[in-house]
């Protein structure tokens, strides 16, 4: 067990994110007691609608109608945070109403409303088509229908899309993943924020449900985890963790199976987009946990081979400078992006499904199919397709003076004069921890220097270099241990110093025992020379005239993703920790780099 305080992170699962549906504070949804909505004389609102399973379970909706007689197009939204809080929070379901929509608000298997037991996205492909499908049969609706949220309520949709509900129309799943390997795991690395994403978000209704011991409102489990937090967090082997048995078996479940494990497969989209004839537009923020951008850029791509030949592929991708749930703020953590960084997410959701459910020709279809933020110039960019053509692959090397040398330089080519490598020591036991509790830029400068951090900084620019695009980072290393975890963040450090992350933790992460994404680990061999290729990060900025560009490598960035021992055993059935010495090459013979996509000026 780790001996120091570590602070909790803000988890990519968290409460006051992923209940974010649309826009603005999540306080609102703290408050879980169902209440009845407000009477509004512009819609008509039926409450806990029973919505009937292939398998028997019910489940149930509040459903919402103009207050004119007839069919209407009909958007359903799916949540396991309580369909009550929702309509309490947001405004979004009237603004659809009042734009002629039928609107359906689902609590989903398990949760609040709705009978059944929750595991967690297993059931929500076969959940959603029942649930598509029922809607369009309803005498209120007209057949056409289309599906939006947030983060889970994202997942839930293309989990249903790829069973194919024919009258599924249109959907938007924002803040959402393309595979469960950048999902539940990332990079091979189990993602440690499932267990405050239970502990915070789930397990109190199910304690309530199940008369459990423990935290049965949000509040409770929020005092709770000030205390637990750091005992939860730090505890090992994984699957032994008590505190979960109960209300979470599925979380025992996740960790059985590795990243590679075909158990996986119910969740891997990315061989299934020739399923999905709905028009898709996938949203995501640059400071959106890992899987977001990785999840809309993989899912737009995959969409557009498969329709390849058609008119209008009807997909497209928006990402903006926003953390996970963050799309109506200008503010991305300590970073100012400017009055044009947030939109109106309700009315980028009712474009789309004004023209793919209600038909109408409001030019969503003619528009570029890729919309980015570049930070740093912080402008909208409109491009055709993803990655950029014109993007030009620019090496840049990591080079140091001495062995002993703990900030290094980003060089545009090798010399004989530079050292062969530099080191860092990882140790599981007192791993490198996160400063901050939330995501989104921060200034991380003070981890240059330590004994555990490696940095290497280019030159101050003469003029701004705009990078936009996947990134590629090529290490060599040796570890005087079986197994390591290679983190290689990128930063952009201004001339006072600041050094702002470009992305959040996940992306910029690889198990060297995974390197080769194998069912069986392929370990370290010795002191030999591996090499390890990361190859996805991405991100859009620009490195302002007299700004650095700098690469910052740890063997861990805790407690966002799980520890590698470094014994060669997992931290899911092991406990013990191995602490080791890990080299970086950097000579002409294993030339470690980092490869950046440079806009031309």
């Amino acid at each position: 067990m780790i001996a120091h305080s570590i602070r909790h992170p803000s988890s990519k699962h968290s409460i006051y994110l992923l209940f974010v549906l649309v826009l603005g504070s999540a306080l609102p949804f703290l408050s879980q007691t169902p209440q009845q909505a407000a009477a509004n004389p512009s819609f008509k609102i039926s409450k806990d609608v029973a919505v009937p399973m292939r398998d028997g379970v019910i489940l149930r909706a509040d459903v919402l109608l103009p207050s004119d007689t007839g069919r209407f197009p009909t958007l359903v939204y799916r949540t396991p945070y309580n369909k009550e809080s929702a309509l309490r929070g947001y405004k979004s379901f009237e603004k659809a109403v009042a734009r002629g929509y039928a609107v359906v608000v689902q609590d989903v298997r398990g949760r609040y409303a709705s009978d059944g037991e929750f595991t967690p996205y297993q059931t929500e492909g076969h959940d959603g088509y029942d649930t598509i499908e029922w809607a369009a049969q309803q005498p209120w609706s007209n057949g056409n229908v289309g599906t939006f949220g947030l983060s889970y309520p994202g997942a839930v949709q293309w989990l249903a899309a790829v069973e194919n509900p024919p009258h599924l129309k249109a959907m938007v799943p924002a803040m959402t993943f393309s595979t469960p390997r950048n999902f539940f795991y990332s990079g091979g690395v189990f993602d440690g924020s499932w267990l405050d994403w239970i502990w915070l978000n789930i397990a109190p209704d199910i304690r309530t449900r199940q008369n459990l011991p423990g935290p049965k409102t949000h509040k409770e489990a929020a005092e709770s985890w000030k205390l637990e937090h750091q005992r939860m967090q730090e505890f090992l082997p994984l699957r032994d963790l008590p505190d979960l048995k109960e209300v979470a078996p599925f979380y025992y479940e996740w960790l059985a199976h590795p990243p590679t494990d075909p158990w996986w497969d119910w969740a891997e989209l990315r061989s299934k987009y020739d399923r999905v004839h709905a028009a898709v537009l996938n949203f995501s923020g640059w400071y959106d946990e890992a899987y977001g951008p990785d999840g809309a850029t993989t899912n737009f791509n995959g969409l557009l081979a498969a329709r390849r030949g058609e008119i209008d592929p009807r997909t497209r991708t928006v990402i903006g400078p926003w953390t996970h749930g963050g799309q109506e703020e200008s503010r991305s953590g300590e970073r100012e992006f400017g009055p044009t960084a947030a939109i109106d997410y309700d009315e980028l959701i009712l474009r789309w499904m004004d023209h793919y459910v209600r038909g109408i020709d409001n030019g969503v279809d003619r528009e570029k199919r890729v919309r980015l933020f570049v930070m740093g110039e912080n402008v909208w960019r409109d491009e055709d397709v993803w990655p950029l053509q014109r993007a030009r692959s620019e090496s840049f090397y990591l080079s140091s003076k001495s062995a002993d040398d703990r900030i290094g330089s980003l060089e545009h080519s090798l010399t004989e004069k530079n050292f062969v490598n530099s080191s860092f020591k990882s140790d599981p036991a007192h791993p490198l921890t996160d400063p901050y509790t939330a995501y989104g830029a921060h200034d991380y400068r003070s981890l240059a220097g330590r004994e555990d951090v490696l940095v290497y900084d280019s030159e101050p620019l003469p003029a701004n270099v705009e990078i936009t695009g996947p990134i590629h980072a090529e290490i060599y290393l040796s570890a005087g241990c079986r197994d390591v975890d290679l983190w290689v963040r990128l930063l952009d450090v201004a001339p006072d110093g600041t050094a702002f992350n470009l992305m959040s933790p996940g992306l910029d992460v690889l198990r060297a025992s995974y390197r080769k994404e194998s069912l069986q680990p392929v370990y370290l061999d010795g002191e030999s020379i591996t090499r390890l290729d990361l190859d996805r990060m991405l991100t859009s900025n620009t490195f302002l005239s007299g700004h650095r560009i700098r690469v910052q490598l740890s063997g861990a960035f805790f407690p966002h993703f799980s520890r590698n021992l470094q014994t060669g055993n997992s931290e899911v059935t092991s406990s013990r920790t191995f602490p080791c010495v890990v080299k970086i090459f950097h000579g002409k013979k294993h030339p470690s780099r980092i490869v950046l996509p440079v806009i031309p000026r």
